[in-house]
């Protein structure tokens, strides 16, 4: 018999892993954030309290169900935090020379009942779970930003991914409200390989010098009925993160659609990142 999940650990306090921790809190769960420094944790809290006083004010918690989502959710600098944990989910930066450490040391903190997941959204799970003696249970959680307000989970099945951690991993997003889909493992799995061409498209075009981006925005929205154009979306994403997941598809397939434009690379070294930095293919108020 397959242990419960109550306890839900997140390893990363940023905007995504905020996210993550929040969603879990909202259905019911235990969890833990982990971050070794204290500065990311408070800024997790302040972002997390933020967004429930918003849910609030939506009408959609009440004071007293925001205060006990609250009273669920614990911020620690320890990985240790995390040993009681029936589920992980890690929410780092994108590189797999920062994942596969961290997942050796969750490998060894954590009983094999656990599962060990990973929010990758490009790299491949088969690759993080080499760095841990039981690749059975570690598989792919792919959320969308935000992750309060989007439906979608990418599960991804990596090669030694046992059924049973998938099916008890389709029964957490179930339980916080979320739908699945199944995907195998492959760079990009199934959103990003689809999404990824068509946005650097849109920056081919912006680089060319063939159209502007506003006019190459509005296309896609009055066009083809997109809630944001292509280059707003990058914004939105995360240009660093965009260049990753770009770096990470054309290592895996080689194909010219996944490559990165030369214009996206100088705009990420130049610290323009979109949104979150404040400047990307606009500009905004931090």
């Amino acid at each position: 018999m397959t242990e419960a999940i109550d306890l839900v650990g997140v390893v990363g306090a940023g905007f995504m892993g905020s996210g993550i921790a929040e969603s879990a809190a909202r259905g019911g769960f235990h969890v833990v954030i982990h971050e070794p420094e204290e500065a990311p944790l408070k800024r997790s809290a302040e972002r997390i309290e933020a967004s429930v006083a918003k849910a609030v004010s939506g009408g959609k918690l009440s004071d007293d169900e925001a205060g006990a989502l609250l009273q669920r959710i614990t911020w620690s600098q320890s990985l240790d935090g995390l040993a009681g944990a029936q589920l992980v989910v890690e929410a780092v930066f994108e590189d797999p020379l920062v994942k596969g450490p961290l997942f050796k040391k969750l490998d060894q903190l954590l009983p094999p009942s656990a599962i060990l997941a990973s929010n990758t959204s490009s790299i491949p799970i088969a690759q993080i779970a080499s760095w841990t003696q039981n690749p059975d249970r570690v598989l792919g959680l792919h959320f969308f930003s935000p992750v309060p307000v989007m439906k979608l989970v990418e599960i991804v099945i990596g090669l030694d991914t046992a059924e049973t951690a998938v099916s008890r991993a389709e029964e957490f997003t179930r339980a916080i409200g979320k739908h699945s889909i199944r995907t195998k493992d492959r760079s990009g799995f199934i959103v990003n390989m689809l999404l990824v061409p068509y946005l650097m498209a849109g920056v081919r075009m912006l680089e060319e010098g063939f159209a502007t981006r506003e006019d190459i925005d509005e296309g896609m929205q009055l066009g083809a009925g997109h809630p944001m154009g292509p280059l707003t979306l990058c914004d939105f994403i995360g240009l660093d993160v965009l260049y990753a997941v770009c770096d990470s598809l054309y290592e895996e397939f080689k194909r010219p659609e996944y490559a990165p434009p030369p214009l996206l690379k100088r705009m990420v070294v130049s610290g323009h990142h979109g949104r979150k930095s404040g400047r990307g293919f606009y500009e905004y108020t931090r």
